[in-house]
């Protein structure tokens, strides 16, 4: 005696309990199906034929009793290892046909063999040979819409015999055919029994089951009849071609798992997410558009900021970013301030950590061309000035060391000194100006700098010779300031420690002085910058949460509208993570086109910008990681539709409307 492909032991399965009533389907079964048999299961509607398909085939799972294939008892498989044994060892042939509609005829016979792991060349030429074996040569490109109601059957058994369909279940395949193409469909099954296939055939129509060698007649969940019984000798004699259950077995336990069957996974899911969104174009548009506005958001928003950091830090920079600022200080509100002289300005001049020191003497003073008049402020300097401030001279020369050392009467003027007295003078140079009703000789026009903070203008004012504003203007050698340019800009801090332990020696451990620097400004601005371009960039972001809640409810309805086709894949052996990457890929695909979009649009928006002569700075950073952005957004606003799907019921699902 052989061991039965198929064995059912006092099968039971019923629905319902707790508060809602009890329904008792099957009551009972007990059956043996060997190799090569073909074999018909007759019952009227609702006595339990279509729920023994669902056991049979390992789409359910019985309430009580033992189900043993091939000799292993399956209630041990957990749900991958029952996908598994429906793509290797059965194939499915419903009177719905159940074919995905996107999918083209080719595309529905290769699923199986997606799943399988089946190398892309292979299962292109065996879905190709088996279409062209049921006479669909001509029809592999058009989906089960183009295709009358026998031609769709006939994809479906293509489908089922794609992985070998060892064992071939037929529920009701001629229910929804005309007679002709029933008949067609009854000869592919006679032609696979006499192959060694073994069909099961369920239907309510007992000249269509008569085509079989063995017919079971089931009512209100129980055997009634057997025609095995009255022929023992029939039920055990197989086509020459017939697979016995100990070499399905030897062959379904070589490596339950297909090396390499990801990949046709993944490409089948990005082919298909693709397909899903071209087909419902507007309402993925729509969806799109969220994550769109959202990743476009960011990027311009960290975009304008980081241009707008960068313009302030540059204006600010422009300045002296290593300029260190010395001047008197009270040591308490009740003393004078102290006083810088010159003899400290040459000690702090030795240390190393100074690259060059400039002392500054002036205030706001009356100038005067012609018949106009203006209030400017007036610094005596020495030739470190442009270098120290890295400011210049368009027009003209700076004054020279000589000049220093005479107290020459000449000057150079700010650009908007140039504009508010000279700018009817063609060359400003060579011309007197009065300050303070003394004439000092224009010899240059210094570069427009600009408002270094607040409404302060640096360009409105008058560079002298450091003598000249001592002796000729001011009548005092201290300086109101000093100019300290450190060596190294990156230690601006300790450059400024070794002047203040220099000036509290100097000063017999008195703090009667103050050091300030730029770069402590620039900091703080930087920070300020900070905090802006984050603001903006967290209100971006919210849009961009508002894409990923549309993500979400896109793909639950996706899900709701693809219930059947879930049924489907999972009646070809789909696991539960190969639902779960199908989903999850095209919530990631959706992400990734609306992130692509979405930079594309920013880039476009960022360029008018800067037409507009608005300051903005694109961030390799920014855009990288509004796109990361989109695309968990896709995962993880996906990942609850697509582990819905994961976990449907196969046979509810493939019941589904």
């Amino acid at each position: 005696m052989h061991t039965p492909l198929i064995e059912l032991s006092a099968i039971r399965k019923s629905y319902g309990g707790g508060d809602a009533p009890e329904v008792h389907v099957l009551r009972g079964i007990d059956l043996s199906i060997h190799a090569g048999e073909f074999v018909a299961i007759v019952g009227a509607s609702g006595s339990g034929k279509s729920t023994l398909m669902n056991i049979l085939g390992c789409l359910d799972r019985p309430t009580s009793g033992e189900y043993r294939f091939a000799g292993d008892n399956v209630a041990t498989l957990d749900s991958d290892e029952l996908a598994w044994l429906r793509r290797e060892a059965f194939g499915f042939v419903f009177q719905g046909y159940h074919l995905i509609p996107a999918g083209s005829a080719q595309e529905n016979v290769e699923m199986p063999a997606i799943y399988a792991g089946l190398p892309a060349a292979e299962r292109h030429a065996r879905a190709a040979a088996l279409l062209d074996r049921l006479g669909l040569a001509s029809r592999r490109g058009n989906r089960p819409h183009q295709l009358s109601g026998g031609q769709q059957q006939r994809v479906s058994i293509a489908r089922a015999l794609m992985n070998g369909g060892h064992i071939i279940l037929a529920d009701e395949p001629t229910g929804a055919l005309d007679s002709h193409s029933g008949a067609e469909v009854m000869s592919l099954l006679d032609e696979l029994a006499s192959q060694g296939h073994v069909v099961i055939l369920i239907t309510h129509d007992r000249e269509v089951a008569a085509r079989a060698k063995r017919i079971i007649e089931i009512r209100d969940g129980l055997i009634i009849s057997d025609s095995a019984e009255d022929n023992p000798s029939a039920q055990h004699s197989a086509a020459p071609g017939a697979l016995q259950a100990v070499d399905l077995r030897k062959r379904l336990t070589q490596g339950a798992e297909a090396t390499g069957a990801w990949k046709g996974e993944l490409v089948d899911a990005v082919h298909a997410a693709w397909r899903v969104m071209w087909v419902n174009k507007f309402r993925t548009a729509l969806t799109l558009l969220g994550i769109i506005i959202g990743v476009a958001s960011v990027v311009v928003m960290l975009a304008v900021g980081e241009g707008s950091k960068r313009q302030v830090m540059a204006q600010m920079g422009a300045f002296g970013s290593n300029i260190i600022y010395l001047s008197g200080s009270a040591p308490n509100p009740r003393t004078p301030p102290g006083i810088v002289t010159l003899d400290d300005v040459a000690a702090i001049a030795s240390l190393p950590q100074v690259k060059q020191i400039m002392p500054v003497i002036g205030q706001e003073a009356g100038v005067r061309f012609g018949n106009l008049d203006h209030l400017s402020y007036v610094g005596g300097n020495d030739t470190h000035f442009p270098s120290i401030f890295n400011w210049p001279v368009v027009e003209g020369s700076y004054f020279t060391r000589a000049d220093e050392q005479n107290a020459a009467a000449v000057a150079v003027i700010g650009h908007k000194v140039r504009t508010k007295l000279l700018k009817d003078v063609a060359n400003p140079i060579g011309q007197y100006i009065l300050i303070e009703n003394v004439p000092f000789q224009v010899v240059g026009v210094l570069a427009e700098k600009g408002a270094s903070s607040g409404d302060s203008d640096s360009d409105d004012r008058i560079a002298i010779p450091y003598s000249a504003a001592s002796v000729r203007l001011f009548g005092t050698h201290n300086p109101e300031y000093v100019a300290i340019a450190a060596a190294d800009a990156r230690k601006v801090k300790e450059a400024e420690q070794a002047i203040e332990q220099l000036l509290l020696r100097l000063h017999n451990g008195k703090q009667d002085f103050e050091l300030t620097n730029n770069a402590a400004m620039i900091q703080a601005e930087a920070r300020t910058q900070n905090t802006l371009s984050l603001m903006l960039g967290s209100i971006a972001a919210i849009s961009l949460l508002v894409g990923g809640i549309g993500v979400m409810n896109i793909m639950l309805m996706t899900v709701r509208e693809r219930t059947r086709e879930i049924g489907i894949r999972m009646a070809t052996g789909a696991r539960q993570r190969d639902i779960l990457r199908q989903f999850l890929t095209e919530a990631v695909m959706l992400s990734v086109v609306g992130g692509l979009t979405g930079i594309a649009l920013a880039l476009i928006v960022g360029g008018v910008l800067i037409l507009s002569e608005v300051a903005v700075a694109f961030s390799l950073f920014a855009v990288l990681g509004a796109f990361g952005c989109a695309l968990v957004t896709g995962v993880v606003f996906g990942f609850m539709p697509a582990r819905k799907a994961a976990r449907l019921d196969p046979v509810t699902a493939l019941t589904s409307e």
